[in-house]
């Protein structure tokens, strides 16, 4: 069976994290996804390592593992499109191509002769995306956009890391770049819509993506907690603003997640822990007085957790339907049980290491299943076959080109 998309060709000018990001999405549904590299190096994050993926022998390859975690299913076309002969080739493969995707900084792809107006010129059908930090407009509209800036300023930082009262306290990153991967899904689905758009109308669009706008947005309910009540959300550590108990608690041996989400779960939990008393206490009989009293409650809860270990406390309320878990490190998460029954992590053919290790799409589909037709490429894997066939090159012209570096 083909994937969804097995009908779309999208153009990636693309490189880093949240346009590739979405581009991968893109191939995984089934879409042929052309990468333009620069001759020579390439995306940024091929040299973003260690680690590299090892060939055969054991020897590092180019191949950064940063790299190999967005890049699977894409050809790789190297051209310089800062020259006239690369920005003729790009206009020809976007005559050819549904989707444009680039990350640019704001006024480049103009200069280029590669704006969405130049292109729609050419192919009016054209769904072209741009994604930069902070959008095509405003005062900030000419600055680069980094991920763990846009954490800070779009408030994902003053809600992430300990309390400030407590030791460690302060702002934290996440241990992912959130607003890159989030801008990568919210594009993905932009094009997606865009595309259905098309297929009523026949009308290509522009869409403008900025990280700080999709790293705001997915504020989700501390936007609303602020919004809704004036006062600023402040840092919880690993508890919840809303509901109580909803964090990590020390065990015996080490530490779990508990994530009590309602008052029929604390009386299971206080249930289990032997502890009835703290379910009809008026006190913390509801979640609204749970949040009210939880510098009562949370401690005199830490005090029982310490007197069993993390397995023999989930077991019970996994049991009993109270949410509870470990806190696995990667290693761990990939051995879980469920994780293998899921085939989370898949093994595909690569031509310097063998097969390269890959994280499967969580999308499971029952008539388009995702496809996943080739690893990473190699740097320029693909240039002569898609100069020749999408940009009509001869072999010499395309020899040519590489003789002067555009290709």
């Amino acid at each position: 069976m083909s994937g969804a998309l097995s009908h779309i060709r999208v153009l990636d000018l693309t490189r880093v994290l949240a346009g590739p990001w979405a581009c991968q999405m893109l191939a995984d549904l089934g879409a042929e996804v052309i990468k333009i590299e620069r001759p020579g190096s390439g995306d940024d994050t091929r040299a973003w390592g260690p680690p590299y993926l090892k060939d055969q022998e054991g020897q590092d390859t180019r191949e950064s593992a940063y790299f190999l975690s967005t890049n699977r299913g894409k050809k790789s076309v190297t051209l310089d499109i800062s020259t006239p002969e690369g920005q003729a080739i790009v206009r020809k493969l976007a005559m050819e191509s549904d989707v444009f995707i680039e990350n640019y900084k704001v006024g480049d792809m103009a200069r280029y002769g590669l704006s969405y107006d130049d292109l729609k010129a050419l192919n009016p059908g054209l769904i072209y995306c741009s994604v930069t930090g902070f959008g095509q407009d405003g005062p900030m509209s000419g600055f680069a956009g980094y991920d763990f800036i846009i954490q800070g300023m779009g408030g994902l930082m003053s809600i992430t890391g300990e309390r400030d009262d407590l030791p460690g306290g302060g702002p934290q990153k996440l241990g992912v770049a959130f607003s890159d991967l989030m801008t990568g899904m919210y594009s993905s689905v932009a094009i997606l819509a865009a595309l259905e758009h098309r297929r009523q109308t026949g009308q290509g669009q522009y869409i403008d993506m900025a990280l700080l706008d999709v790293q705001v947005a997915a504020m989700a309910n501390m936007n609303m907690n602020y919004l809704v009540s004036g006062k600023v959300p402040k840092r919880q550590g690993n508890a919840h603003a809303n509901i109580v108990p909803y964090q990590v608690f020390r065990t015996a041996d080490g530490h779990m997640v508990l994530a009590v989400g309602n008052d029929r779960q604390f009386a299971k939990f206080c249930a289990i822990a032997r502890c009835p008393q703290l379910a009809t206490d008026e006190r913390f009989a509801t979640n609204n007085n749970r949040v009210r009293n939880r510098e009562i409650l949370v401690p005199m809860l830490q005090e029982v957790l310490l007197g069993r270990s993390t397995t023999d406390w989930v077991a019970p309320l996994e049991a009993a339907g109270v949410p509870a878990g470990p806190i696995n490190d990667i290693a761990q998460t990939f051995e879980h049980p469920q994780v293998r029954h899921r085939k989370m992590k898949l093994d595909l053919p690569h031509p310097l290491a063998g097969t390269v290790p890959s994280v499967a799409n969580p999308i499971k589909f029952s008539e388009t299943p995702i496809e996943y037709k080739s690893a990473p490429p190699l740097l320029g894997q693909h240039t002569q076959d898609i100069l020749s066939t999408l940009g009509g090159l001869s072999d010499a012209e395309i020899a040519a080109l590489k003789d002067k570096g555009i290709a």
